[in-house]
């Protein structure tokens, strides 16, 4: 049998910042990190298979003012803490890089939403250097590719916050597995997880690793399995388990790694959902460096699939349901006719009726520029009927299981989550290490200013 103190299910992102966060805290914790792949971050954490961007709030028109400036400042945590792990060595900054994020939308009704949306979040100091414009030949300088090919009659407007970011999450966390590695952190890969009991005070985790039967026994289980996570947390019986379940949407980009285009543009250009359509149906137009190459990315698309992962299996999402979600299942399916209605049309669009979709945003697009490929499997969170697009985590009674559930904004927010979960279940807080970690930089402008001080060693 392997003994550990904590181990975590998964080697992306969550349980990379996870198992960096509680050997920074506590440098003696045995930790073990298993991983069903041959490799880290070949799932929602690869550059390809995820938004990228470091959600912050600046130009996601689903979120209202609060919700903004809630996410701002948990991508604000994320930051101070790779600033920490920078100044200490761990990793370098090359997984991230300074990007414009841009609001664009047209029509009367959107563009006075956007000015309005502009005027509230300008009174709070997390976006005092907001711009706003409705001047087509302004927005056209922030935005070319946008602009080019459109009526300049046409009413339009745009906000613009020059200090975005474009993460690559799978650099960052082969960084930080590397890092782990060095500090005595074990990571075996090519390992199933079957199955999950609890003995006395310690877990008894069952896996195949490398085709071989082990059992691990660990006080702590994180389980940062990604899309699999709903089915690893039924296998652990907890009672904080029922009425649980997932709904898997697959999704597609098309991609342009032209550099007669990509060079023309330099932002990431959310626009504004239609009516009546699920968040995850918000177009987007982005610059993105993946693995040091610079691309645009269109999209998402969704599609239907029944695999919680993209290397998973079709019987994922049946094996889900159990006796104690299935009511949870049907009642969101009931509620949720829009999203049922958005992933049947996505799923009938073909190619062409895809590229439509990328000229609406963007006018000269030529066809031969993109190609259409798969970006990674999201697992929409149902929690009791209501779906849960967020991202939240579940904990047992005893502190001692942890499960990271929910997609969009998970990874640009993971450092807030993953520390306040550690230091209500595990008294290991980072406030400890990093001065102004848990202030709060929206109701105090000289701390906000003395805290983009401090981040800015991360720019590219």
């Amino acid at each position: 049998m392997i003994k550990t103190d904590v181990l975590l299910i998964g080697s992306g992102i969550m349980s990379a910042t996870f198992a960096t966060i509680i050997k920074e805290l506590n440098p003696k914790l045995k930790v073990l990190i298993v991983e069903r792949l041959p490799a880290s971050a070949k799932e929602s954490s690869f550059g390809l298979n995820n938004a990228g961007t470091g959600h912050s709030g600046f130009c996601e028109l689903n979120y209202n003012k609060e919700k903004a400036e809630f996410v701002n400042q948990e991508f604000i945590q994320s930051e101070l803490f790779w600033t920490y792990l920078l100044k200490k060595g761990y990793i370098n900054n090359s997984f991230i890089n300074t990007v414009p994020h841009i609001s664009f939308v047209s029509g009367k009704e959107k563009v006075e939403f956007l000015k309005s949306r502009y005027e509230s979040l300008k009174t709070s100091p997390l976006f005092n250097d907001m711009e706003f414009s409705t001047d087509f030949d302004v927005i056209k300088s922030w935005i070319p590719l946008v602009m080019e090919g459109r009526n300049t009659n046409e009413l339009v407007a745009a906000t613009k916050v020059n200090r975005g970011k474009d993460v690559d999450f799978g650099n960052l966390t082969n960084q930080l597995v590397k890092h782990l590695m060095k500090a005595g952190v074990r990571i075996k890969y090519n390992t199933e997880v079957n199955d999950i009991s609890k003995l006395s005070d310690k877990w008894i985790v069952d896996c195949d690793i490398k085709h071989r039967h082990k059992q691990i026994q660990a006080k702590y289980v994180f389980n940062g399995a990604g899309g699999y996570a709903i089915n690893i947390l039924q296998k652990s019986g907890i009672k904080e388990a029922k009425g649980y379940a997932g709904f898997p949407v697959s999704g597609q980009w098309l991609i342009c790694d032209n550099p007669e285009v990509v060079n023309k543009h330099e932002a990431k250009v959310y626009g504004k959902a239609s009516i009546g359509t699920p968040p995850m149906s918000v177009p987007h137009l982005d610059t993105r460096v993946i693995d040091g190459k610079r691309c645009l990315l269109f999209g998402p698309y969704a599609g239907a699939t029944t695999k919680f992962l993209k290397s998973g299996k079709g019987s994922d999402f049946f094996k889900s349901i159990r006796f104690n979600n299935i009511v949870s299942l049907v009642k969101a399916g009931l509620t949720n006719i829009p999203l049922t209605k958005y992933l049947i049309t996505e799923v009938m669009k073909d190619e062409d009726k895809k590229f439509e979709s990328l000229k609406e945003f963007y006018p000269n697009a030529d066809k031969n520029d993109w190609r259409l490929e798969k970006a990674g499997q999201r697992v929409q969170v149902i929690n009791n009927g209501v779906i849960e697009f967020g991202t939240e985590f579940v904990v047992s009674e005893d502190k001692t299981f942890f499960t990271i559930l929910g997609a969009s904004p998970g990874a640009s927010t993971a450092v807030s989550i993953l520390s306040e979960m550690i230091e209500k279940n595990m008294g290991l807080s980072l406030n400890t290490l990093i001065p102004n970690f848990s202030e709060h930089p929206k109701d105090n402008v000289e701390l906000f200013e003395n805290i983009k001080k401090e981040i800015s060693i991360l720019e590219n």
